[in-house]
């Protein structure tokens, strides 16, 4: 991945709320950040299929991403329901 610094950054900023989606059995995966700085996830486990998964996006791991890492322009979730 080209962007390694900034992708340390988004594991950092995501491990700050990891575990609240640990604890409801669900967590999120960095799959890229492209050129144009879109990054792009997964979630993974009870949060791919949990209704309450998009407010927990923009509540949680958008908001966490933002902050830390202010040079991503978007983000992507690629199985958000």
């Amino acid at each position: 991945m080209k962007h390694k610094k900034l992708l340390q950054r988004v594991e950092d900023s995501l491990d700050s709320i990891r575990p609240y989606l640990e604890a409801d059995g669900g967590n999120v995966r960095v799959l890229q950040i492209t050129d144009d700085h879109i990054l792009q996830l997964e979630f993974l486990g009870a949060c791919s299929s949990c209704p309450m998964s998009s407010m927990t996006f923009r509540a949680g791991v958008e908001e966490a991403i933002k902050k830390a890492v202010p040079e991503i322009k978007a983000i992507e979730v690629v199985n958000l329901s």
